[in-house]
């Protein structure tokens, strides 16, 4: 539970610095005096987003800091999953907000998200405002209250599996269904693409192949001219290149008894003879095998022309993209012959998930039902107390038509405060005292249901008075009393009396603005502060006398 507040240059708090008690504690002051700021602060702690207009005018940067004990909570876990230190003596949470719009978070001096720090936050303090009230209107809100006190967790996180499981199979489905309709839209194009491609009969390399075959046909003459020319010189019967080298190696043999350098020279000329006689042989089978061949020719321009009309239809570059395509067209027509068998087999995971769905379903209304029949009897139990002895509070469940994320129930929280009034929804009948006081009970349920360590009140008393106050006082003090802080801000005397804690919070003015403090009151100060809250500004001995009452003093 809340241990101490830590705020710096935060709105009109220059330093405040506050350590809070166990139990029921109550905080007053005039309105305006600054409990929504310290709430705002607070806020902070909780992952709110940060605003630098909030850091006191001059300042760089605002702290807010919090202490907390859990070692009754078993918070454990989210410590080890976060990789963060676990102290359930004084688990410390800290904001930075700069003025340059930068904010930073820190549990235990480890820097930490603003997630992390919601996810923590939340676990640590329920605030409710007068805002919240209006929750009461939302079907969400009732069917997260509903679920609490179900205790449907490990149900609803088994549902929410399936159904998730059950939408993604729904997209598959829809997804698969729309491909598999545009591409039968396509397939007759398709067909007649790959038809095209396939009788081409492409293969890799063949352009190039082509090509190069189309520049040796078209040049044939002057090549076998070329390779007859040098043919010659290299093999004529007289001033061939073979006859010279050959008589070269006669000469230095005749010598070569007389002269050793000659006998590696003839060496290097053999192999170059025997070199020269194969290349020779190479150009002369050349020279056989180049004739022109109009027809051969025709034939591969026309298949050259073939490719190059594919791949500007296609705007492609190479054969080989034009293969990868073909490829591509039969593994489309592939596909949509076996679009029916995989929409059939979607189907059939969509149908099993669909009645799984239902049966998980089934299970989390019956818990509901079940919760919904406790919630009646305990909102009745704790109402009639509280000044509404017609009071009927009915939880309503409608099925759905279709199941959504939390199952296949609508769920309608039902009030009528009149003897024979009419059930209707409770935020569109209840007046504002009244939303108070339900909203009141439906927290102590909650907190009966939950284990979480602080919860503050920001004047849930709003239209009640007297007797009713005090009651709604006990309620708080009641919860406090349960391994909990509750904490009440409060314009009434009668709640503020039941506090085991009493805080105040003023301002107070100095040379350099305005500054908001909050502080621990004594008995004498309580009852002065209750007698004003009584009475107004001019303290009376009555009003001085009944503050003692209130408060049990003699």
């Amino acid at each position: 539970m809340l241990q101490s507040i830590y705020i710096q240059n935060y709105a009109l708090i220059d330093t405040l610095d506050i350590s809070f008690t166990p139990g029921f504690s109550v905080i007053t002051g005039e309105t305006g005096a600054g409990k929504s700021i310290i709430l705002g602060a607070i806020s902070l702690l909780l992952g709110q987003r940060a605003d630098i207009k909030a850091i006191k005018k001059g300042a760089n940067k605002c702290i807010v800091e919090a202490r907390f004990n859990i070692s009754t909570y078993q918070m454990e876990p989210f410590f080890v999953e976060n990789d963060m230190e676990y102290d359930p003596e004084e688990c410390i949470i800290r904001r930075e907000l700069y003025a340059s719009g930068k904010s930073r978070a820190f549990i235990n001096d480890t820097p930490a998200s603003l997630v992390q720090m919601k996810e923590l936050g939340e676990k640590l303090i329920d605030v409710h405002s007068q805002h919240q009230n209006l929750l009461l209107n939302h079907e969400e809100f009732q069917m997260n209250v509903l679920d609490i006190l179900a205790h449907d967790e490990q149900e609803l996180i088994s549902y929410k599996s399936l159904y998730a499981k059950y939408k993604s199979i729904c997209k598959q489905l829809a997804d698969f269904i729309a491909q598999a309709e545009k591409s039968r839209q396509n397939e007759d194009y398709i067909r007649f693409q790959l038809e095209q491609l396939n009788e081409a009969e492409l293969r890799e390399g063949e352009q190039a192949e082509l090509e190069q075959e189309a520049e040796t046909l078209s040049h044939a003459e002057d090549i076998k001219a070329g390779l007859y020319k040098v043919d010659q010189i290299m093999s004529s019967d007289e001033g061939s290149l073979l006859s010279a080298t050959k008589e070269c190696m006669q000469t230095l043999q005749n010598i070569a008894k007389v002269y050793a350098p000659a006998q590696e020279w003839i060496n290097r000329l053999d192999s170059c003879y025997i070199e020269l006689k194969d290349l020779s042989h190479d150009i002369a089978g050349a020279q056989e095998e180049i004739e022109f061949n109009p027809n051969r020719l025709d034939f591969v321009n026309e298949r050259l022309n073939l490719i190059y009309s594919l791949q500007q239809k296609h705007r492609m570059q190479t054969i080989e993209e034009l293969i990868a395509l073909t490829n591509d067209y039969r593994e489309q027509l592939n596909a949509i012959t076996s679009f029916d068998d995989r929409i059939a087999q979607l189907t059939a995971q969509k149908d099993t998930l669909y009645n799984k769905v239902l049966e998980q379903a089934k299970v989390l209304t019956g818990l509901r039902v079940q919760a919904g029949k406790d919630i009646e009897k305990q909102m009745q139990s704790l109402l009639v107390p509280l000044g509404m002895p017609n009071v009927r509070f009915m939880v309503e469940l409608t099925p759905r038509k279709e199941p959504d994320s939390k199952g296949m129930d609508c769920v309608t929280f039902l009030f009528s405060a009149n003897k024979n009034g009419t059930l209707q929804n409770v935020a569109s009948v209840a007046s504002g005292g009244e939303i108070a006081r339900v909203m009141l009970s439906l927290k102590a349920m909650i907190a009966g249901a939950v284990k979480l360590p602080t919860i503050i009140f920001d004047e849930i008393d709003t239209g009640v008075s007297g007797s009713i106050a005090e009651k709604m006082a006990l309620i708080m003090e009641k919860m406090g009393n349960q391994n909990r802080q509750v904490i009440s801000i409060t314009h009434l005397p009668q709640i503020a009396a039941k506090g085991i804690t009493h805080y105040k919070v003023y301002k107070e003015d100095t040379d350099t603005g305005t500054n908001s403090h909050i502080r621990r009151l004594t008995n004498e100060e309580r009852v002065k502060e209750i007698a004003n809250m009584l009475s107004g500004a001019t303290l009376t001995d009555a009003a001085l006398n009944n503050a003692k009452v209130l408060l049990g003093y003699k």
